[in-house]
Formats: C-alpha cells, structure tokens, sequence
C-alpha cells in the first residue's frame, strides 16, 4: 500500500494522479496470489463467461474465480490455442463445454506451476495467469519507488496523463521549467514515462520523454530502463530455503534503481541531449515531402512494420504538425514525421499510447539506410 504523500504538488487540473492512486491502493488491498499446478485448476464457462476453480490444497478451501479478458488470453495461450478461436468456441453454446473438457485436458495431461494472479471481492477476479517465477514488483511499488525523486527533483513535475487498466499502468509527467526549442518556435518539454504491468502485459519501465507544447504530442526516447517481473531465484530448488526478507531484497534493489534512474533522467543535461537530438531531425529534410504525402505515409508505415489501416491517422498527425508553429511554412522532415507518428497516441485506446510514442522515438533513431526510405519516398 501506499503511504500519503503531498502528490497535490505533482496534479494537473484535472486530479489524475489522485485518481490513480486511489486505483492504486484499492487493487492493493484486493490482491491476493496463488502459486498452484494447472493439474488443479478446473476451467467452466457459465453465462458466457469463464470461470477457474482452484481445488483445494493444504487447509486452503476451493475457490472460484472469474477470468476477465487477460486472464483468458493467457489461458488460451498456455494451451496454445489462438485467441479468437479459445474467444469463439467459448462464447458458442455449442461448443462451449467441448472447449472447457479441452482446456482442463491439457492442464491435466501437461501439468505447469502458475501463479494466478487475482482480486478478492463479493465476485472474486481471475485478472492473469503467469509463471511462477513471476516478480511481483506491483504498481504501489513503481510509484513509491518513484516519488521521491519527483517531490524532490527541480524540474517541477505534473502529471499530463495516466491509466489504470487491466494490462497495465502509465503515468506520464512533464515538467514545468525545463523547456526549450530545437528550433525556433518548436516549444519543448522535459518528460517522463513512468510504467509497469502486474498481469504479464509488460515490463517494469522507467523512460524519458519529451513533450511538444504547441499540440502536447508525447514521444519516449531511447533513455529507458525495463526490468522484467520474471526472477530465477523463485523457481529455485532452493526458494523454500529463504527467508522473507531474503527474497525481498531484489525487489528493493529494483526500487532504488528506479530511484537514481528517475533522477537522472530528470537532469537538464539529459534533456538538452534530446533538444540536440530533435534539431538535428529538422535538418532531415524530406525534398517535396507535402507534393506527395501519401507516398512519404506509406513508406513510414513500411519501416515501422505497422498494418496499412494506420495510415489514416498518420497523415492527420502529419497535417496537423506542418501547421504548427516550428513546422509551418517548413519542409517536411524527420522531425515532422516523429510528430506526426507521436500525435496518433492522442487518438488511441489507453494500452496502446505508448506504442505510439516508442514509434516516435524510433523514426528519431533510424539508421541512415532505413531513414531514406522515408526520406526519398516523395
């Protein structure tokens, strides 16, 4: 759980911090994981919907869960069953009971140590199913880890945005002073992306960003530390073996990490590299890039290897950006085309901003082969 803090410090006008946090803490006090075989897990589709019962073990009752979304993909996933089949068979009456007999027949016959990972509550949650050599390094530990550094650190932080999903939690800030333009009237802010997955759906991550003020597009740039929730020591045949506070030690490694890790990325020196960076974008110039748009659209979305369907949001992203100030009036150019990928997180489903975002750093860090692509696209 979290201890209070003066988190009103880091707000915007809206509150989210506030209100993650709360999500925060009320998960936590939720939570509860069980490490079991799948060879006592029994799997029944009611209503619709899947539910997994855990038998009995050592004084502990039988309990039932309700699988949500991410639970289910993993369910399907560890039989090796596509996701759209497991979702089609189980949501046909038909089928549904077939499908449940074949899921407990893998888990009976191919027997693997999970970790369900789950919600207590009037309807207990069955929210993912993952490795018993999972490190529980949850959302409350992130932030706590994190705080400090942020309450403390000179670049005066507030929260832009933030969520709490099924998958996972990202909460990005932007400070307040240290700004600056890569070139006139391209106004730029420090950043930082602070997120993590309790469920399998990501890593452990701490990244720098940069914030483009005239639209508030957001872009991670390559200064990121991951750490993956996957530890050896827990599937160790000597686990048993180790105290409490032994195998805690990793997670608090992990923590003052993330400490430093927030510190520095908080650094004004760490910033100005970026603005060096983004201005030597502008100089990428893209020749007749606005006489032909479509083509330059289709070869971003060959080099990022993204479906085709994308492209309707790019060139909205790119019309927007050559209309802002620092891009108006100007060639089309790496820059441009790192804002317009950036601006399509704007429009996207929480889960997949940071995708977005990450796709902008990485137009920013193409090697000169692939850069021209897109370069002589026009």
């Amino acid at each position: 759980m979290l201890q209070e803090t003066p988190y009103a410090v880091l707000e915007n006008a809206s509150g989210s911090l506030e209100s993650i946090l709360q999500t925060v803490n009320d998960q936590a006090a939720r939570a509860a994981d069980y490490i079991a075989p799948t060879s006592a897990l029994q799997v029944q589709t009611l209503e619709g919907s899947t539910n997994v019962i855990l038998e009995s073990e050592r004084g502990q009752p039988t309990q039932s869960f309700k699988a949500n979304d991410v639970a289910f993909t993993q369910l399907a996933e560890n039989c090796n069953i596509d996701v759209r089949t497991a979702r089609r068979l189980r949501d046909n009456e038909n089928y549904s009971q077939e499908f449940d007999a074949l899921l407990n027949k893998i888990f009976q016959n191919e027997p693997k140590n999970k970790m369900l990972r789950t919600f207590d509550g009037e309807q207990p949650i069955l929210r993912a199913v993952v490795s018993d050599k999972y490190k529980t390094f949850d959302n409350s530990d992130l932030i706590q880890a994190a705080l400090p550094q942020l309450l403390g650190s000179e670049a005066d932080w507030h929260v832009v945005n933030g969520c709490v999903t099924d998958q996972k939690m990202a909460i990005r800030l932007k400070s307040r002073v240290q700004t600056g333009e890569p070139v006139v009237g391209d106004l730029m802010a420090n950043g930082l992306c602070l997120s993590n997955s309790e469920t399998g759906n990501g890593s452990v991550s701490v990244a720098q960003m940069y914030w483009t003020l005239v639209c508030l597009n957001g872009m991670q740039t390559a200064n990121k530390s991951r750490n993956t929730h996957v530890t050896g020591s827990r599937g160790s045949d000597h686990w048993h073996l180790l105290t409490d506070e032994t195998k805690d030690l990793d997670n608090r490694a992990l923590a003052a990490r993330i400490t430093d890790i927030v510190g520095s990325f908080a650094s004004r020196e760490s910033f100005d590299a970026v603005l060096e960076q983004m201005a030597n974008a502008h100089d990428d110039v893209i020749e007749n890039g606005l006489l032909n748009p479509t083509a330059v659209i289709d070869a971003v979305v060959k080099v990022l290897a993204i479906p085709k369907k994308n492209s309707e949001s790019l060139m909205a992203g790119l019309m927007s950006t050559v209309q802002q100030d620092g891009y108006a009036g100007k060639p089309v150019s790496r820059a441009t085309i790192v804002n317009a990928v950036t601006a399509v997180a704007n429009t996207v489903e929480a889960d997949k901003v940071d995708d977005w975002q990450l796709a902008g750093s990485t137009i920013l860090d193409l090697p000169r082969n692939q850069w021209e692509v897109i370069a002589k696209a026009a």
